[in-house]
């Protein structure tokens, strides 16, 4: 039992490790009680490859349970990744590895974002979906990034 509350306690606190930085949101859904409904836009960048900074767009479930952290939020999101400085590997890239996680319900959702090197075009691509512990969602959106000479490099 002690090894199960442990275990929870580590998947709460996850989403604190998780660093992105809040854009903006617009309002979708007016709710009575607790926060509205509502698309979130936020940046984080790579943390192996400087020089890229990606956007994602998700929606937050409000009212109640989004007002306290227990609603579902939906698997749909939407990437897109930008070149903002000279692009610079500071460790060894995986094809499919994790850039960005953050938690959508709970428990047994999250939201990830990961990362594959396209060495024959030069390109990075990042891909967003959501998963389940039990079902995940074939819902996903990609970005892609032609690694080009920047300006005083």
């Amino acid at each position: 039992m002690r090894t199960v509350k442990g275990l929870l306690g580590c998947l709460l606190a996850l989403p604190l490790l998780v660093s992105a930085e809040e854009i903006g949101e617009v309002s979708t859904v007016f709710k009575w009680l607790g926060p509205n409904d509502k698309i979130v836009v936020e940046a984080f960048d790579d943390p192996k490859v400087e020089g890229v900074t990606c956007y994602l767009s998700r929606a937050k479930t409000g009212g109640v349970k989004g007002g306290f952290g227990l609603a579902e939020d939906r698997a749909e999101a939407s990437i897109a990744c930008r070149q903002v400085g000279a692009i610079r590997f500071t460790g060894k890239l995986k094809d499919g590895e994790e850039v960005f996680k953050e938690r959508t319900s709970l428990v047994f959702k999250t939201m990830q974002v990961v990362r594959f090197f396209d060495e024959k075009r030069n390109t990075l691509v990042y891909l967003v979906y959501s998963d389940r512990i039990i079902e995940g969602s074939p819902q996903n959106a990609v970005t892609a990034i032609p690694i080009l000479p920047w300006a005083g490099q």
